[in-house]
């Protein structure tokens, strides 16, 4: 197929728009046209300008390329669905500029971060999660070894037990960030040409409409918000009918989570994700144990001759730890805490102390309590 047949089913292809979701989701399984046929497209010229409405980012030379790639290296694809879904997709100004860094960078507080992370609507939320899929959860950390307080944590803090799964098309947003990544920080446009490719794939692999997938201004998806990517390599059918779908399904999304923290966080069982700890008063001394950041770098007897102080059962753990700093504004003394490879794994889905921090507080906020015993929170 040459590119003059390709865009003169630019109308053709814009009817199927009209036809059941459904129908659509069945032609991306279809066989895909032979291999050969796709790499006979030739790519038109570049645009001069960014897109600003439906069907310009096929006209592009890049994008052109991308589309030939992505049925050349997966030749399982429905080409008509991939074209049709790109020369529909928009530039999302919106999601150019949520991705920058803030204009306006105030002073760190984890006070206030924890406060919007770990507040009323979560914990209420949380508990109900907890105990509605409470066997579900349990199985989750039989599997792997994650606590389902940890497993529900991370899924209260990403989407708030699934009201806030996104609503940007992703084809939209990741073609923005693939081929339009703004100006003025490091440039990831590649990461989400990857991410855009992996969306066609699980499109595919789970019967679904491109066009139809939502999710947040970066691409992630679904209850846990996955990037298309950690979808395919880390998501799990653990409902067991048949399907994996984090968008739909919150006991895919228990089993997914527990999944990529066992295996791309590589969670340790039973190991604590901190320990209390004193930072050291001396400010050289402190900046040692401060400069990995949230790396486990150093033996609990590191931490010892360093002038920290740590609880007793830190001086057992037998990794490494690190030291967490937790900036409490201009204000407020910071907060700290001795990160173990647990706390390391959480962080892996988002690199942030906070972050990990809030999951981990989060979780035991709404960990069910055993009967006779006083609910605690460790800070």
């Amino acid at each position: 197929m040459t590119l003059p047949s390709i865009l003169s089913h630019a109308l053709t292809l814009s009817l199927m728009l009209s036809l059941p979701s459904a129908l659509l989701a069945q032609t991306v399984s279809e066989p895909a046209p032979a291999a050969t046929e796709a790499a006979s497209v030739q790519p038109p010229p570049p645009l001069t300008t960014a897109p600003t409405g439906p069907g310009r980012y096929f006209e592009r030379q890049d994008v052109a390329a991308f589309v030939q790639g992505l049925l050349t290296r997966h030749p399982e694809l429905d080409a008509q669905t991939v074209q049709r879904a790109m020369a529909q997709a928009t530039y999302q100004p919106s999601v150019a500029k949520l991705i920058m860094p803030a204009t306006q960078k105030g002073t760190r507080n984890w006070s206030v971060y924890r406060t919007r992370m770990v507040d009323e609507l979560r914990v209420r939320s949380g508990r109900v999660f907890m105990a509605r899929y409470a066997t579900e959860l349990a199985e989750a950390e039989r599997q792997s070894g994650v606590p389902a307080h940890i497993i529900a944590g991370i899924i209260g803090v990403e989407t708030i037990y699934g009201r806030n799964m996104g609503s940007f098309r992703a084809v939209d947003a990741l073609s923005t960030l693939a081929f339009d990544f703004p100006k003025g920080r490091s440039d990831r446009s590649e990461f989400f040409r990857s991410e855009l490719e992996a969306l066609f794939v699980l499109a595919a692999q789970s019967r679904r409409d491109p066009m139809e997938i939502r999710g947040s201004y970066a691409g992630a998806l679904g209850w846990p918000q996955f990037m298309p990517s950690s979808w395919l390599q880390y998501a799990v059918d653990f409902d067991g009918d048949g399907r994996i779908d984090l968008m739909g399904s919150p006991i895919d999304a228990i089993g997914s989570v527990a999944n990529y923290l066992a295996l791309a966080g590589k969670w340790q069982r039973g190991q604590a994700t901190h320990y209390r700890v004193q930072a050291p008063s001396d400010e050289q001394a402190r900046a040692s144990l401060l400069k990995p950041d949230i790396v486990p770098t150093f033996a609990a007897s590191e931490f010892l001759q360093l002038g920290a102080t740590l609880e007793p059962r830190a001086l057992l753990h037998p990794g490494k730890l690190a030291l967490i700093e937790l900036v409490n504004g201009l204000e407020a003394a910071p907060g700290y805490v001795a990160g173990t490879e647990n706390f390391y794994a959480v962080t892996r889905y988002n690199w942030s102390s906070f972050y990990a921090m809030a999951v981990i507080e989060l979780g035991e906020a709404i960990r069910p309590t055993p009967i006779g015993t006083a609910e605690t929170t460790r800070r």
